[in-house]
């Protein structure tokens, strides 16, 4: 088997449609990149270097290339996460109203410091630049949801939910 069909063999078929779906709708294949990116995140919950290689394979662009659109977005996972992501937002907006207690407060609940995940491997805790919620600062995000106007008094009850 040639390196470029092992490469491409490494995506599922359910993967490699859904990507083929996507590029369907965009005027060239590159264009799909980010979301090809998402598509086997959702699926793997990270983008390995096999499976970048893949993608890029599967677009028509280079490794490099791809991995240079990975890396600059940081809802892309390019090492393996826990089964829920933490991001908490350090922006000057989260800073003025506490988030340092709260970021506290969760690293210290889960027993890991920022970029670090649970022993359990239940969560990841990533800090971020900015979540875009300014106005409901401090906030942080497990996975798809944004936990607004969060407190380190209610920390603990909001993880509980991610059991």
């Amino acid at each position: 088997m040639s390196k470029i069909n092992h490469t491409i063999n490494s995506l599922s078929e359910e993967e490699i449609n859904a990507i083929e779906e996507e590029v369907s709708h965009l005027p060239d294949r590159k264009s799909a990149a980010i979301e090809a990116l998402r598509i086997v995140q959702s699926h793997r919950g990270w983008v390995s270097d096999t499976t970048l290689a893949a993608i890029a394979q599967q677009l028509g662009m280079s490794s490099a290339e791809l991995d240079s659109i990975a890396t600059f977005y940081n809802l892309i996972h390019r090492q393996p996460v826990g089964r829920h992501v933490i991001m908490m937002c350090d922006s000057v907006s989260c800073y003025v109203m506490g988030c340092e207690k709260v970021h506290r407060t969760i690293c210290d609940h889960l027993k890991v410091a920022p970029g670090e995940t649970t022993e359990d491997e239940r969560f990841t805790v990533l800090p971020i630049v900015c979540l875009g919620a300014c106005d409901k600062a401090p906030v942080v995000m497990i996975d798809d949801e944004l936990i607004e106007n969060i407190s380190s008094d209610s920390v603990a009850d909001v993880l509980e939910r991610y059991a």
